[in-house]
Parts: structure tokens; sequence; C-alpha cells
């Protein structure tokens, strides 16, 4: 069964970081391109970050904040955040692609198709 299971999400203070992961079952991970989206309340889903192959593409909000990885042996990706603000709050999804993404439609919801279930990340003092 093709899965993607989002996990590390929780209460932080504004400054913090947290690691958000997505670990793959079913496929083979490095595959595909794998993004990360959030949506906050009352809020449309948006695009954080991608990784496919060879690059890595990150929305302006999260641009030097945030960093995308993967490893392969444990077919899991990672988005780690530091330096939150409260207006990263939302519920972080994971989702795969097989087609290759570039920096124009990398954010397009319609190119994605499995999505996880999401974890809350709340940044609050």
């Amino acid at each position: 069964q093709v899965q993607l299971v989002e996990s590390g999400g929780g209460l932080v203070q504004p400054g913090g970081s947290l690691r958000l992961s997505c670990a793959a079952s079913g496929f083979t991970l490095d595959s595909y391109g794998i993004g990360w989206f959030r949506q906050a309340p009352g809020k449309e889903r948006e695009g954080v970050s991608y990784i496919g192959s060879y690059r890595t593409y990150y929305s302006d909000s999260v641009k030097g904040r945030f960093t995308i990885s993967r490893d392969n042996a444990k077919n899991t990706v990672y988005l780690q955040m530091n330096n939150l603000k409260p207006e990263d709050t939302a519920v972080y999804y994971c989702t795969r692609t097989s087609t290759r993404l570039g920096g124009s439609d990398w954010s397009a919801r319609w190119a994605y198709g499995v999505w996880g279930q999401g974890t809350q990340v709340t940044v609050s003092s």
C-alpha cells in the first residue's frame, strides 16, 4: 500500500526549531519528487518546499529558515524548520509527484498525487 506518514509536529515558541519527517511505504521514495505543503485555518494549502532528483525549491516565506533533505536508506524526507514564526502555524503535509517539476510549477497542487495525513505545527509563546 502506497503511503506517506508525517511526524515531528508540535508546539514550539517563536524562534524555535522542529524537524518534520515524511516516511514513505509501498514505493521507493527516491524515484519521486516530494513536496511539503501547509494549510493554516481559513487559508489555501500552499507549497513550502520541494526536493527532486537534483533540485530543491522553497517558498519565499521560508527560504533561509527551512531545509529539505532526503535519506534514501530510510525512505524518508525531512523538513528542518528553524527560526519559526507564528505565521508558520499550520498543518504540514508531504506529497509525492512522478512529474519532474521546476521553479515555476513545484508548488502546484495538481502536480501531486499521494498525500499524507498531515502533522500540526503550532508556533506560539
